[in-house]
């Protein structure tokens, strides 16, 4: 018998629930079928079947349980007697029978006094609390409550919220009460960046297969940044502080399930190609649910783009446990004052989200500076041998390390 237990979703998430069985208890189920879908408060999962075999479900839809803990088990010796089936196999099955209208029960129906003020308001979709499921007058002034009257209809729906905007909700108040959490602000002219995006893009994509995009350039500034700024790239763990060594960076992808932070893992040892291609992976593979778990997991810092959306300015939340989070906007143009003459100029405004428990001020801005400069200036920050070489740069390291070290705070 095959135990299958909670994986963990990432760091700092002990507990997830249960969101939908793919499967019934006592189906037949393939080695790697999707048989679960489990919501943290990062993301929604899938989880699959170790071995083939039947199925014996030990935990609930809507349960909230550990990770590590047991949810399933597999029996490998069971063979198969007819095709494995589904839920959805179940549902064709299925046959609904219709009401009896003759029944003297009362289902949903509105009392009189209900019924009246349920047509002067317009109300719909309301809820009964009476006997056998009966509409009454509270039941028509608690719909109604605080949300006035109009000479239109008023309707609304009511649904419960998911498991992982519930505990999305809960992570970042949390975040907002037990980090001391400060954001700051720059902006930064993309004259330089657009020119060689607009210079280079079709040579780029002809020898790399993808497109040159904003984040590659980011990526790699935010990598400068964070070695010339090591705090900035540090959690907290008790009483101690880890450094980490390397830049693992974890993108903001927004999927029909919610958003998710998949890691590009050693971003210091990728050229622009790499890092634009792994992005692409990563995100391809969260749109399609199927980003593994192992792709979330870890990440020193996180780059958040809502200028995809229009946003103009926002105050990204720190990802925990991480120590901060830099939020990029849309490009807009705006005047600029440049040697005494005003110019219209593409600026996109960044903030920088940071804990100052572990950041001080005087780093965190330094920090946001570095990008800023990397940006305007590419061609001396962010390429070696000059902007074609190589189109664009091997990376100085191809040799991959991961280490980190402890201090107290």
């Amino acid at each position: 018998m095959i135990e299958v237990k909670v994986p963990s979703p990432g760091e700092s998430i002990t507990e997830v629930e249960i969101a939908n069985w793919l499967v019934n208890s006592g189906d037949y189920v393939e080695k790697d079928q999707e048989i679960c879908e489990i919501d943290s408060d990062k993301a929604t999962l899938t989880i699959n079947a170790e071995e083939s075999g039947e199925i014996d479900i030990v935990v609930n839809e809507g349960e909230v349980v550990p990770v590590n803990s047991i949810i399933c088990k597999i029996d490998s010796t069971k063979v198969p007697l007819n095709k494995p089936t589904s839920k959805n196999d179940v549902k064709e099955s299925i046959t609904i029978l219709p009401k009896n209208e003759n029944s003297n029960n009362v289902i949903n129906e509105p009392s009189p006094a209900a019924k009246k003020m349920i047509r002067e308001s317009g109300l719909e979709n309301i809820k009964g609390t009476g006997k056998d499921g009966r509409i009454t007058k509270q039941d028509v002034l608690k719909s109604a409550i605080a949300m006035g009257s109009g000479p239109g209809k008023r309707n609304s729906t009511r649904k419960k919220l998911s498991s992982l905007r519930r505990k999305l909700a809960n992570r970042l108040v949390s975040v907002k009460n037990e980090t001391a959490m400060l954001t700051t602000f720059n902006e930064v002219d993309m004259t330089e960046i657009n020119k060689i995006r607009k210079k280079y893009k079709e040579k780029f994509y002809k020898k790399h297969g993808v497109k040159l995009g904003f984040m590659s350039f980011f990526t790699k500034a935010v990598v400068k940044a964070l070695q010339d700024f090591p705090d900035v790239n540090s959690m907290i763990d008790g009483e101690e502080i880890i450094n980490y060594e390397y830049q693992d960076i974890s993108i903001a992808v927004s999927t029909p399930k919610g958003l998710m932070a998949p890691v590009v893992r050693n971003a210091e040892d990728l050229d622009f190609a790499g890092v634009e291609k792994e992005i692409v992976r990563l995100a391809e593979k969260a749109r399609s649910g199927k980003i593994s778990i192992d792709d979330m997991l870890g990440g020193t810092f996180t780059i958040t783009n809502g200028g995809g959306f229009g946003s103009m300015l926002s105050t990204p939340i720190i990802n925990p446990p991480q120590s901060a989070i830099l939020g990029m906007h849309n490009i807009v143009e705006r005047p600029m004052v440049i040697d005494g003459k005003i110019l219209a100029r593409p600026i996109m405004y960044l903030a920088l989200s940071y804990d100052h428990r572990i950041i001080d001020g005087k780093e965190s801005v330094g920090f946001l500076v570095s990008i800023k400069e990397s940006l305007e200036n590419p061609k001396d920050n962010l390429f070696d041998g000059g902007i074609d070489s190589s189109l664009f740069n091997k990376p100085k390291n191809p040799l991959r390390y991961r280490s980190n070290y402890k201090h107290k705070l």
